[in-house]
């Protein structure tokens, strides 16, 4: 994936360079380093989007590598294999195993075998190409039927949600997923405007129940809070991440001495890199605990004291890096 919730402001993998796919990968140069990707190694891309991270960790892995890729969304697979299955004429034959999975990164350790990666990426949130297509119901910037899933064939749609929750219950989400004071009127006047239909329908009955009081609170549009909720909620995402990360306790058990791993530690090999990408305080703060909690349980060492952000160019760049934050921890 590619930028978080705030809207800014075989075929041919052939050596294309990123602007050639619509898209900049966010921290690309920092998160290659923190992987510490090696020739003949595994490694995960749990969030493929449009293959600009897996491109970078492929061309460096070599015939003998293997690069194993998941995302939910079909779309992004597809685009995904036309970057990466056929390698540059520049590589040659020294071009890695390309595998690709057609789902959550939660279920990364039922596809990948316990301690086989050297690696696993995360980079969360919503992709530039979801975003951009109006008829995926991301964007409120755009006309389009309300729907938000990453993948168009499981699950509830924000249509739905927002038709179907009774008005506590999607003040609630809303509060929640998006961090809204103002989530109760939001959600009395969404339930007075049903049905609801389109993006455009939901952001102007947004704005007209929660116009910006003040400077900071013209700074973002009303709406976006409100759709981060909806598209967290559709996809689950805060559940799959924390199934990614957080290790378990047996319930016989004591707390550091009976515990179940996580996917990403069962995964990863000892000294394996986990690195994450994330756009908001509500991923942020699920990756900082997780990688806390493992360090306290011997089983990771933090490697970022502070998270890492994007400097000034990349910003400058690619405005969608301005709040991305990445963590990375090593397996012990």
């Amino acid at each position: 994936m590619d930028n978080g919730f705030a809207e800014a402001n075989s075929a041919p993998g052939r050596g294309h360079g990123e602007s050639e796919f619509g898209h900049v990968s966010v921290l690309l140069k920092p998160a290659i380093e923190f992987l510490a990707v090696r020739r003949g190694g595994t490694y995960i891309d749990a969030t493929l989007g449009l293959g600009g991270h897996s491109w970078e960790i492929a061309r460096r892995l070599g015939a003998q590598g293997h690069l194993i890729g998941f995302d939910k969304d079909p779309a992004a697979l597809q685009r995904a294999r036309e970057r990466l299955y056929e390698p540059a004429p520049a590589m040659g034959s020294d071009w890695p195993q390309i595998e690709l999975v057609h789902a959550s990164f939660a279920e990364v350790a039922e596809n990948v075998a316990a301690g086989s990666a050297d690696g696993l990426l995360a980079d969360l949130g919503v992709s530039s190409m979801q975003l951009e297509d109006a008829a995926r119901g991301f964007s409120f910037q755009a006309k389009g039927p309300l729907d938000m899933r990453m993948d168009p064939q499981a699950g509830l749609t924000a249509e739905q949600v927002v038709n179907r929750f009774d008005e506590r219950e999607l003040a609630d989400a809303i509060y929640e997923f998006g961090e809204e004071r103002r989530s109760r009127r939001i959600a009395r006047a969404i339930v007075r405007a049903r049905p609801i239909h389109t993006t455009a329908q939901l952001a102007e009955v947004i704005s007209a129940a929660a116009r910006p009081m003040n400077q900071a609170e013209r700074r973002i549009h009303p709406a976006t809070r409100t759709f981060q909720a909806l598209r967290i909620l559709v996809n689950r995402e805060l559940d799959d991440l924390r199934e990614l990360l957080q290790s378990s306790e047996h319930k016989s058990g004591t707390p550091w001495g009976s515990r179940v791993l996580s996917p990403a530690q069962q995964v990863l090999k000892p000294g394996g890199r986990l690195v994450i990408i994330s756009f908001h305080s509500l991923e942020d703060r699920i990756v900082k605990d997780a990688m806390r909690d493992g360090a306290r349980a011997g089983l990771y060492s933090v490697l970022t004291r502070k998270p890492v952000t994007a400097d000034e160019e990349e910003v400058e760049r690619n405005p969608r890096s301005r709040s991305a934050k990445l963590r990375a921890a090593e397996k012990l």
